[in-house]
């Protein structure tokens, strides 16, 4: 879930801010750089839910 939280918000916040969001001058920017590569590198929110069903025995 915090994955798709992450992703959200992070859009959400370009989409306030505009093309200001995505200089290097404001954190937003640093923010979305972060939560995308993060989900490939940790898993997204469809991965968790798979493996620990997996590990329940569903």
């Amino acid at each position: 879930k915090l994955s798709e939280v992450a992703e959200l918000s992070t859009n959400e916040a370009i989409q306030m801010h505009g093309g200001i969001g995505m200089t290097d001058e404001y954190d937003i920017g640093f923010f979305i750089k972060r939560a995308r590569p993060a989900q490939t590198l940790f898993g997204d929110n469809s991965y968790h839910t798979d493996r620990f069903a997996l590990l329940s025995g569903y």
